[in-house]
């Protein structure tokens, strides 16, 4: 496995190296500042959710959003005194059927790479995916971000329904 790692990077870095020089980004369109917790909350309001921000201070702000599927929150971190400049967000939520126990919420851990899993102090198992973000991220790359963060819903979902036929495989 290893030896397919290295082969695989090698390959990148020599295909990378060989390539045409990269082209410099088109421009971002104006107004979305993926950094800005009220650009979220814009977005999803046109993908026909609500967010509200909730909490903000300390570096942080938390939103909580409903969607069509269900409800779930945004954390954003490493913010400047306004707010407004964020260096990450996670996306998380709690599932109130108690499935998982510690075992296998690291064993799920181990099979996922962007979705990690964790319980509460009271046993609940919690889901969370998280993004850097640049004044560079677009609207469009956000919901590829809101897009991942859905299947980590969905897999995380599967595995609390039954965490022992997920990690069978089933």
């Amino acid at each position: 496995m290893r030896a397919l790692v290295i082969a695989l990077a090698i390959v990148a870095t020599s295909t990378a190296a060989s390539a045409a020089p990269a082209k410099p980004a088109a421009a971002k369109p104006a107004g979305f500042d993926a950094r800005d917790p009220t650009a979220l909350v814009g977005l999803l309001t046109g993908m026909d959710a609500k967010a509200a921000i909730v909490s903000t201070g300390a570096g942080m702000v938390v939103l909580d959003i409903t969607t069509p599927g269900g409800k779930f929150g945004a954390q954003f971190v490493q913010c400047n005194e306004s707010g407004k400049a964020c260096g990450a967000v996670a996306f998380s939520t709690a599932f109130e059927r108690r499935g998982p126990n510690l075992q296998q919420i690291n064993d799920f851990n181990r099979t996922q790479v962007a979705c990690r899993g964790y319980l509460t102090d009271d046993g609940r198992s919690n889901v969370m995916y998280a993004a850097m973000l640049t004044s560079r991220l677009s609207a469009a790359e956000m919901k590829q971000h809101l897009g991942v963060w859905q299947g980590c819903l969905s897999t995380f979902g599967r595995f609390n329904r039954d965490p022992i036929a997920f990690l069978a495989g089933g």
